[in-house]
């Protein structure tokens, strides 16, 4: 017994038991509740799950936001100690790979899908060669790029067909127009060919029209009005002259 009255006690729990021991008690006094340490650590656990130690926390996408940017400044990190220079190094890479896209961008422009097959140049309804150039006209003065080049390249076939410069066939590519108009206009094949490929990179290859495009056909169409044809490799020709043979028997 010590002079203010207390008594001494046991340890109340051996080691491994994971209880309290105590010390001393004032006299009368009841030795408090002990509690082992792992059903501690659960009742702590369980009170801690409560809802409303929770009500501030982040929220899915809030976790899942602070994750993604956590993993990309370890990245970044892990990138700027493996770069010379550190991280000012890091940085100009960086601005160096964006001015060689940005670069490429502009001098390729968007990427467009080549067409697989080319389909029929006109479509059902036939029309004549003004008709196709007034049609043109009219889109072009809208702003209407596609349907302008689309229109004014028709009017270029139909202007060779009604010369009697291209056999009038449905279902003509526009390929199969150029290829065919370069042997009676040999002086505009690679005009030709430029117009076809215009015309199938905007009407099946997702490309865009432009004032450009339309100029070039525009001139390429009053050109070919105004050039004199070269009647000897014309389609038809063999069949005028019969080959030659028929010709000379028939006269």
């Amino acid at each position: 017994m010590n002079g203010a009255g207390g008594v001494l006690t046991a340890v109340l729990g051996g080691p491994g038991t994971g209880a309290t021991a105590v010390i001393a008690l004032p006299r009368g006094a009841t030795p408090p509740v002990t509690t082992p340490r792992e059903a501690a650590r659960e009742a702590a656990r369980r009170e801690l799950s409560k809802r409303m130690y929770h009500e501030h926390d982040p929220g899915l996408v809030q976790r899942g936001l602070n994750a993604f940017w956590d993993w990309v400044g370890r990245l970044f990190g892990a990138a700027s100690s493996a770069t010379p220079g550190g991280t000012l190094g890091l940085v100009v890479i960086v601005l160096a790979a964006v001015a060689i896209a940005t670069a490429l961008w502009w001098r390729l422009g968007t990427p467009r899908r080549t067409p697989s097959s080319s389909a029929a140049l006109f479509d059902d309804r036939p029309r004549n060669a003004a008709e196709h150039r007034a049609a043109a006209e009219a889109h072009a003065a809208q702003g209407h790029w596609n349907q302008a080049v689309q229109e004014r390249m028709r009017a270029v076939v139909r202007s060779l067909e009604e010369r009697a410069l291209l056999d009038p066939r449905p279902g003509r590519t526009a390929d199969e127009a150029a290829a065919e108009a370069s042997r009676s206009l040999p002086a505009h094949t690679d005009r030709l060919r430029a117009a076809a490929r215009d015309f199938d990179d905007i009407t099946y290859g997702g490309r865009t029209g432009d004032a450009h495009a339309y100029q070039r056909l525009t001139e390429l169409d009053r050109d070919l009005e105004r050039t004199r044809p070269d009647l000897a490799n014309a389609p038809g020709a063999d069949r005028d002259t019969g080959h030659g043979g028929r010709q000379g028997a028939a006269s």
